[in-house]
C-alpha cells in the first residue's frame, strides 16, 4: 500500500478486540504495543473490548458487539482485530458504509490446526466477507499479505504489512548443563507441542531439559492430552509446563536453544525474540517462519515431521561449534529486525491516508 506524508489526525482510532488485552499471547502483545506506540506518536486510540467468546461467539457476544459498534460515531476509524472480525461478517457489513473499517489480520482463522473441513470452509468464507468490508487490512507479515491476496482475493493495494517490533534482549550466553530448551507458545494444536514431545522422546539418550512456557486456557482438552503424552513418554522430569509468564526475558536468557515446530505462523514474534536473545532456533518451515529465521540462525524442518525435528535437535545438541555458529547468526539477524515504533508509524500513516480520502 502506497504511503503519503501527513500530520497526525485529530480523528481517534477505535481499536476493537475480544477479551482481555493483557492476554499473554503474541497477537494480544502486538495489539498492546501497537496501541502504546500509536499513542506515543500522538494518536488518540480508544480501546473497545468485546466478549472473550471470540472466535466462537455465542448470541450474547454478537449482540454485545453490535451494541458497541453502534455506539461508535459515524465516520470514525475503527480497527478490528481479526480474532473477532473474521467471524462477524454480517455485523461488519452492516457498519461498513458508516464507519471506516480497518481489519487487523494476524493470520487467517481458517488456518488454525484441528479444524474439520466444514469449519475451515465456514471460517474462510466468513473472514473473506469481513475483509472485503474493510477499507484496508493490516497484516503482520508479507506471507500473510500474499495469502490474503491469493486466497481471499484482496487487492494488494489495500493491504499494509506492519511486522511486529522486537524488543532488544540483553544477550546472556547460557552454558546449560544439561542444555536448556525453550518453547514459548500457548498450548494449542497449531503450535505442535505434540510433535516436539514425540521428537524429544527419541532423544532420551542426550542430556537436555525443556521448558514449555505458555497458557493452556485456549484449549484445555488439548493441553491435558499434551501432559498425558509427556507422562506416557516418561518425560515428566525433563519437560516442565511453566504456564504463562509476564516477563519472558529471563526465560530467553536462561535458555540455550529455542524450539517450536508450529504448523503455521502468521509471523512468529517469539522467533524474533529468540533471535534477539542470541538463541539458535529449530522450527518447522511453515507460514512466515522462513521470513523471520534465516539459515544462519537456525534449522527449519518440514511441518509435522517428528523424525526430522529430532534429527535437527540431535545435531545442534551434539555439536557445540554448530550451536555457537547459530548463536552468532541469531545475533546478526536480530540487528535487522524492526522496532515497534517502525510498525506504528506505518499504521499511523495508513490512518492519515484514509482520513485524507474519507468519503464519510
Amino acid at each position: 500500500m502506497e504511503r503519503i506524508k501527513s500530520t497526525v489526525s485529530t480523528l481517534p482510532l477505535y481499536f476493537v478486540f475480544p477479551g482481555d488485552l493483557d492476554t499473554p499471547t503474541g497477537g494480544y502483545h502486538y495489539d498492546r504495543r501497537l496501541i502504546r506506540e500509536l499513542r506515543l506518536l500522538g494518536k488518540d486510540v480508544v480501546p473497545v473490548a468485546l466478549s472473550d467468546r471470540f472466535p466462537t461467539p455465542d448470541q450474547d457476544a454478537l449482540v454485545d458487539a453490535e451494541q458497541k459498534l453502534s455506539a461508535i460515531p459515524n465516520g470514525a476509524q475503527v480497527m478490528i482485530d481479526g480474532l473477532a472480525m473474521g467471524v462477524m461478517d454480517q455485523l461488519v457489513s452492516r457498519h461498513a458504509k458508516r464507519l471506516c473499517l480497518i481489519a487487523l489480520c494476524h493470520h487467517p482463522l481458517a488456518l488454525e490446526a484441528g479444524l474439520d473441513p466444514g469449519q475451515r470452509d465456514a471460517l474462510h468464507h466468513s473472514e473473506k466477507r469481513s475483509l472485503h468490508s474493510a477499507r484496508a487490512t493490516v497484516v503482520t507479515s508479507p506471507h500473510t499479505a500474499e495469502i490474503l491476496r491469493t486466497q481471499f482475493e484482496l487487492d494488494a493495494n489495500s493491504i499494509l504489512v506492519a511486522c511486529p517490533g522486537t524488543d532488544r534482549i540483553e544477550f546472556a550466553p547460557c552454558l546449560g548443563n544439561p542444555p536448556q530448551l525453550l518453547t514459548v507458545a500457548s498450548l494449542t494444536r497449531r503450535k505442535a507441542h505434540d510433535v516436539l514431545i514425540e521428537s524429544l522422546a527419541s532423544l532420551a539418550d542426550l542430556p537436555w531439559q525443556a521448558r514449555f512456557v505458555g497458557g493452556d486456557h485456549f484449549d484445555r482438552e488439548w493441553a491435558q492430552q499434551l501432559r498425558a503424552q509427556v507422562n506416557q513418554q516418561q518425560l515428566d522430569r525433563r519437560i516442565d509446563f511453566v504456564g504463562a509468564v509476564d516477563n519472558l526475558q529471563p526465560e530467553y536468557q536462561q535458555a540455550d536453544l529455542f524450539v517450536l515446530p508450529s504448523r503455521f505462523e502468521g509471523y512468529g514474534m517469539v522467533f524474533a525474540e529468540a533471535l534477539a536473545a542470541g538463541l539458535p532456533v529449530i522450527a518447522a518451515r511453515a507460514g512466515a517462519v522462513p521470513d523471520v529465521v534465516p539459515a544462519s540462525a537456525g534449522i527449519l524442518v518440514p511441518p509435522d515431521d517428528a523424525a526430522a525435528l529430532a534429527e535437527a535437535l540431535r545435531e545442534v545438541l551434539s555439536n557445540s561449534t554448530l550451536r555457537q555458529d547459530l548463536q552468532s547468526g541469531a545475533r546478526q539477524a536480530a540487528l535487522a529486525l524492526p522496532g515497534w515504533r517502525d510498525s506504528a508509524i506505518l499504521v499511523q500513516q495508513l490512518t492519515e491516508e484514509l482520513a485524507n480520502r474519507s468519503e464519510y
